[in-house]
């Protein structure tokens, strides 16, 4: 029987298409002279935001950018100078990115009614959700609890810490009580290691990487090739299931729970 639902946040719950990190990002890494592309700048997303910017450094792109222009492959030093630029352009606009996405609330609302319990975990920082927690509430959508990788001595995503500080809130007796939702292939990786369903969102994701407006544009064979496309890297990371959007979530939880 499923107890909980532990949501993700941006690009799954909040923020369609997860644009709020992209745009801090690439503005971070070009005031240093290294312009990044979006497709980098997703691939770590979900991550501890630093550990993210360690590991768009250590892509063969970017660490050859790095060095052409600085003599010297990037160190620690270096991330934590981009994350001081990342940082306060995040917070400049997170107010802005907390909008819940589409079929959110409806699905919230009838799982509730189902008596799950709904907690969330994010790569933010808790000083990140203070803005996006309150910004999300004034707007309905407002989980039993969150937890951070700060909540977890910085060990986010992919571990499972912060699945686990959920269950304990919640107090949830099994992992196989527990439908993780996310839209990264960070986010696919802390469900399956935390030991519970890991779900996958299409619509909205930054694994798909498109805006509402764009994703509504496409043609109905486009549509059908980007999801595919998704749904693949979403499996291909352990994904138990993938859903188009979250409408089709509370028949995904009515399922496992018989």
């Amino acid at each position: 029987m499923i107890e909980a639902v532990v949501f993700d946040w941006a690009g799954t719950t909040v923020d369609y298409g997860c644009f709020a990190p992209v745009q801090a990002f690439m503005e971070a890494f070009a005031h240093f002279g290294i312009e990044v592309t979006m497709e980098e700048t997703r691939n770590p997303m979900g991550m501890l935001k630093i550990e993210h910017i360690r590991t768009m450094l250590q892509m063969e792109r970017i660490a050859k950018l790095w060095a052409d222009k600085y003599g010297r492959s990037a160190n620690d030093e270096d991330v934590r100078a981009i994350y001081e630029q990342f940082e306060p352009k995040l917070f400049s606009i997170l107010h802005r990115y907390s909008s819940p996405k589409p079929f959110v609330l409806d699905a919230v609302a009838e799982l509730r009614r189902m008596g799950m319990k709904i907690g969330s975990t994010t790569g933010y920082t808790d000083k990140m959700m203070d803005i996006v927690i309150p910004e999300a509430a004034k707007q309905g959508y407002s989980p039993d609890c969150c937890f951070s990788p700060d909540s977890v001595g910085g060990k986010g995503r992919p571990y499972p810490y912060m699945v686990f500080c959920n269950m304990q809130q919640l107090q949830v007796s099994s992992v196989q009580n527990v439908v993780k939702v996310g839209d990264t292939i960070s986010d696919i990786r802390e469900g399956v290691h935390a030991g519970v369903w890991s779900v996958g969102v299409v619509e909205g994701s930054s694994e798909l990487g498109l805006s509402e407006e764009e994703w509504n544009n496409l043609s109905a064979d486009e549509k059908k090739s980007a999801a595919k496309r998704v749904k693949a890297s979403f499996r291909n990371a352990g994904a138990h299931f993938v859903i188009q959007n979250l409408s089709e979530l509370p028949a995904l939880v009515r399922m496992l729970g018989n």
